[in-house]
Order: structure tokens, then sequence, then C-alpha cells
């Protein structure tokens, strides 16, 4: 054999190397915000979040801001020579909440509320088996083999809080926090979604939702103090300037009665923040009829809850993510073919589909693995024979289907 030869044969017993061999495609990736599994909203590439009813934060900005902009246009018109510095004074602070107002519902509504990153898959079983929790209610996760409790007991401050597993997130719920139905995240420290912001409010804006009211309670009080008080400084009867003053007639009305929302959504949370207690924990828990175990008292509460820093958030929506693991994964953790129905589904069994609206899904597992070799040999065997037996656990009958088919023996079957 010829050197050549050799060579050639050494050259094909070794191994190719990364550069020869057929290259794998990378799989496809995305940005984070482009796959989300919530209702969220994105602007600017997903550095800015927002809830499914981001239009409710117009109608907000509107609310607020045309009262405003129009006693500020007002007071511009009504400067007089005679006392020009009280009037841009008053001016230039009604400028000032007004901005201040709108920027800190923008501050609410347009960032990460404090998000806890979801699953792709359910948690390993060493968590169930950390859970001291001795449970009767499981949760089947998306391996057949595992089996979750529905809740675990955690220790905070020396009390023993429970939390629930997300059939959603795939994953135990932090202490506090709680899924927003509309949104569909999990949120730390959930207080409730505002309609008026478009938003969850939960660790990361509640700072900035709390100085959103109060600047719009003090924002109303000022706007009707001064209208009125340029009302009152006018010469003639009340209801003579009244009559010629429409406009700061109507912007005192609506001042008076958005203060009591406002205030009052002011004051109430005030009240919370003195016990260290979120809105959806008032209305759930009660904790006035039990020990709070978040509460340590109202100094602390104030100062944990206003002075503390925000904690950065837990998602990096502009990380690009692989896009099988979001288009497989759905947002639903319990899957049909993984062996739980809910109650509003049913399958007919002999047809093989499911009833209802959607059409052509597989049935589920355990109907699939069935053995139906034999049912199929002994139809075989009986084929062109007309006295097929019904058996009563397959071909269910009932007395007037057994009354008709005797009376129709062209059917081609016999009951016995």
């Amino acid at each position: 054999m010829s050197k050549s030869e050799d060579k050639d044969d050494k050259n094909r017993d070794e191994p190719r190397s990364p550069s020869n061999s057929i290259r794998m495609a990378h799989p496809k990736t995305k940005r984070l915000y482009q796959v989300w599994k919530g209702s969220n909203k994105f602007c600017c590439g997903g550095r800015l979040i927002f809830g499914p009813d981001v239009a409710s934060l117009f109608l907000s900005m509107f609310l607020i801001g045309s009262p405003a902009v129009t006693f500020c246009i007002k007071m511009h018109l009504q400067i007089s020579e005679s006392n020009p510095v009280y009037g841009y004074l008053v001016l230039i602070f009604g400028v000032i909440l007004t901005i201040s107002a709108l920027m800190f519902l923008l501050l609410t509504s347009a960032r990460d509320p404090g998000i806890v990153p979801r699953n792709s898959r359910p948690s390993e079983s060493d968590e169930a088996l950390d859970s001291t929790t001795a449970s009767m209610e499981w949760v089947n996760g998306k391996s057949p083999h595992l089996k979750l409790p529905r809740t675990k007991e955690v220790i905070v401050n020396g009390h023993t809080v429970k939390v629930k597993y997300c059939d959603t997130c795939l994953l135990y719920r932090p202490p506090r926090s709680s899924h927003c139905s509309i949104c569909n995240n999990c949120v730390q420290r959930f207080d409730h979604h505002c309609p008026w912001v478009g938003q969850c409010i939960g660790v990361r804006n509640y700072q900035f939702f709390i100085m959103f009211i109060s600047s719009s309670t003090i924002l109303c009080i000022y706007v009707f103090v001064f209208s009125l008080i340029n009302i009152l400084q006018q010469d003639g009867t009340i209801w003579s300037i009244m009559s010629h003053d429409i406009l700061s007639v109507i912007i005192i009305i609506y001042c008076f009665i958005a203060v009591w929302f406002v205030g009052g959504l002011t004051v109430f949370h005030f009240y919370l923040i003195c016990t260290n207690q979120t809105t959806y924990e008032n209305f759930r828990y009660r904790y006035d009829k039990k020990e709070n175990p978040y509460n340590k008292g109202t100094m602390r509460n104030l100062r944990e809850l206003l002075c503390s820093t925000i904690p950065p958030s837990k998602l990096n929506l502009r990380s690009r993510v692989p896009e099988d693991n979001y288009t497989m994964t759905g947002s639903s953790s319990i899957d049909l073919q993984k062996g739980i129905l809910s109650s509003k589904e049913k399958f007919d069994i002999e047809m093989g589909s499911k009833l209802g609206k959607n059409e052509g899904k597989p049935l589920p597992i355990i109907l699939q693995n069935l053995d139906y070799s034999d049912i199929d040999d002994m139809l075989k065997e009986k084929e062109g024979d007309q006295d097929i037996p019904f058996d009563p656990f397959f071909f269910p009958v009932d007395q007037d289907n057994k009354r008709y088919l005797q009376q129709n023996p062209s059917v081609g079957y016999s009951i016995h």
C-alpha cells in the first residue's frame, strides 16, 4: 500500500474537527419582553412596562392635568400690577404641583412593580421535600412523577406564614406576594391593581404611588383654595361674581369632589403604612382580629416603607432568551395531557375529542395509553357475524336503545 493511501486511511479514521462538521443552527432568540407571558404592554424596547389597561393612564392624566392647567392659565391672566409677586408665586407653585403629580403618576405606571420571574418548568422535587406543611392537597407538575404540596410554611419574624404554589408562574409565591389576574403576574408585596394607574402596585412602585396620591390631594386643595380666594377678592356680591366667573366655580366644585376621593385614599394608605399592611392583606386577612407578623411599630413601619431603598428589579426584559422555551411553555402550568382536567372540561371518550369550543384536541394520556388490541382482535374475529355481543362496560346502552335494536335487527347487532 502506498504512503498516500495510508495517509488517506488515517485521515478517514480521525474524527472530524468542528470546523469541518455540519454546524448546529443556533436557536432563535428574542428579547424577553417580546415573548413575555404576562398581559403587560411595553414601550421603548422593553424599558417601560405598563399594565394591560394602560389607556386609563391617559384618562387619569386628563382628569388631573385639565383643571390644574386651566387654573394656572387663569392665574397668569389675572396677575395684577399692584401685587405681581403674589400672582407669580401662586402660579409657580401650581405648576410645580401639577408637574409633580403627573410625574409620580408616570413613575408609578411605567415601571416594574416587583414582578416575580416565572419558571419555565415546575419546581424541583427537593423543594417539595423541604416543605414542612402536612398538606393533603397536591399540585401535579408537568413531570408525571412530580408532586408538590399546594402550600408550604415559612418563618417570618418568628411567625409561621403559609405560601401558596402558583399554577401559572410555576413557583411558590414569596411572602406577601400574590398573582394579579389582570396583569397575569405574581407581584412582590402585592398591594392592589390600580385601575386609575393601569398598573399593579407592588414593592417597587408603592412609594411612587403614595407620592402620586399625596401630591394629587395637595394639588386639589391648592387649586380649590386659591380659586375660592380669587372669587372672594373680587368686588360685588358673591352671586354676581360667581355668575361672571363660571370657570372658577366649575374648578371649585370639581376639586371639592376630587379631594374626597384622593384625600380619602391618601388617609387610608397612611393607615396601612403605619400598621405595615397592604390593601390586599387588609381586605383578605383582617389583621385587626389577629396578630400581624409584619408590624414592627409605627415609626419603624414608616421608616421601612417611606425611607428604604427600592429593591432592584428581578427582570431583565431586554435580555435575549431562546424563543422555543417560551413558545412551547404556556402560561398555564397544568396541561390536559398531564392528567388533570378542569371542572369545565369534558371529553367524549367514544369519539376521542373534546366537547366544547376547542375541537381537535388529543385525548389525555390516560386514555391514549390504554391497550385496545384485545378489543380490536375480538371485533375482527366477529366480523361478518351479526351477533356481536354488547359489552355494557364499553357500549353502555339504556333500555330504550335495547328495545330499538331488538325491533330493528337490520342494524346488525343483537342484545344478549
